[in-house]
């Protein structure tokens, strides 16, 4: 192993990556005068000179930055964003002068938990310009990290070795391994649920206190909703309920709206325990969803959460839930469309 890449796999002993990225206001552009991109590009590298500080990856679009950074014990987050907003933001003001915002709101950031999860992250933002409509393919964009890790533009002052040691040991064997885990894109459920994770588009509904709600989610929130094929709270709710009618009723399908007996009240409590567990909505929100009570509904929560067979279901992974609620609703899907259409 060479000397750099020793030192790249000391450097991560204790560290922890980060994603962090902004959007730029109405009417703002990242990308607005050929100078910007280079311009914003040096400033993510010198964002990282502080010892400790690697930048993994990025992606600057025309209203979007992307930044993967790995910092040591100890270093803020916050520091690193705010050195890099600040100058972008004078930047842009220079070019189109105006008082207004240049980012739309404050940088969201999120910590990964393993080295599966930054890959992961490397391969969305590898495809981000192609879901932008930015390139026909993700290594013609010139201003990512991904074209300098692939050899196809000349590094310079970024160091695209802690990227590629992500994939393989040395560079030789980096490359092509990273080119075999990039090379499917990323589906519709997966974009949506990243956009809501990383704040890039917020969950709606009509179950709020006004006849339309916006409202950030993430982590298991995010990826149901992502499931149920929109940005839409009540279309998470929707196979929520799907799957809980599935748990308490096996032999039938049971509509939670209609129906009006303890099997029903006991499946719509079940279904906001879950909203309220996963931090989807409110158990007010699913309250509205079902044209009930707040005080009837948290009622039967309360009376579910001290049953043990209700305990047991509501200690279902997440992950499984979303699962086996699109297997059902696709299977219910599939058995109402005419022969001929399946």
């Amino acid at each position: 192993m060479s000397n750099e890449i020793a030192a790249a796999r000391e450097a991560e002993s204790g560290s922890h990556t980060w994603s962090l990225c902004w959007q730029a206001a109405a009417g703002r552009d990242f990308l607005v005068h050929r100078s910007l991109p280079e311009d914003i590009r040096g400033r993510l590298i010198a964002a990282h000179r502080r010892r400790g500080r690697v930048l993994v990856d990025f992606v600057i679009l025309h209203t979007e930055i992307h930044v993967v950074s790995r910092l040591r014990p100890g270093d803020s987050i916050e520091s690193v964003a705010r050195s890099i907003a600040n100058v972008v933001s004078r930047w842009v003001r220079e070019i189109q002068p105006s008082s207004d915002h240049v980012m739309a709101g404050k940088y969201r950031a999120q910590r990964f938990d393993s080295d599966a999860d930054v890959r992961e992250e490397i391969r969305m933002l590898a495809w981000l310009p192609v879901a932008r409509a930015a390139c026909a393919m993700k290594h013609h964009y010139p201003h990512a990290a991904l074209r300098y890790a692939m050899g196809l533009r000349p590094g310079g002052d970024f160091d695209a070795l802690p990227l590629l040691l992500y994939f393989g040991e040395n560079v030789a064997s980096a490359r092509p391994e990273m080119s075999r885990q990039l090379e499917k894109p990323p589906s519709g459920e997966e974009w949506r649920a990243w956009e809501l994770n990383r704040g890039l588009h917020l969950a709606t509904g009509s179950v709020g206190p006004r006849p339309f709600m916006a409202r950030k989610v993430a982590g298991p929130a995010a990826r149901i909703i992502a499931a149920s094929g929109g940005y839409g709270i009540d279309g998470a709710l929707e196979l929520l309920e799907i799957w809980v009618g599935a748990r308490i009723q096996p032999a039938a399908p049971i509509d939670l709206h209609q129906a009006d007996d303890m099997v029903a009240a006991r499946g719509r409590a079940l279904v906001g325990c879950l909203a309220v567990s996963i931090q989807l909505c409110s158990a007010s929100s699913v309250a509205r969803h079902f044209h009930l009570a707040k005080s009837t509904l948290c009622e039967r929560m309360a009376r579910c959460k001290e049953l043990p067979a209700d305990r047991l279901i509501l200690r279902t992974a997440p992950q499984r839930i979303v699962e086996e609620a699109t297997a059902l609703r696709d299977v219910a899907q599939a058995r109402s469309q005419p022969p001929d259409e399946i």
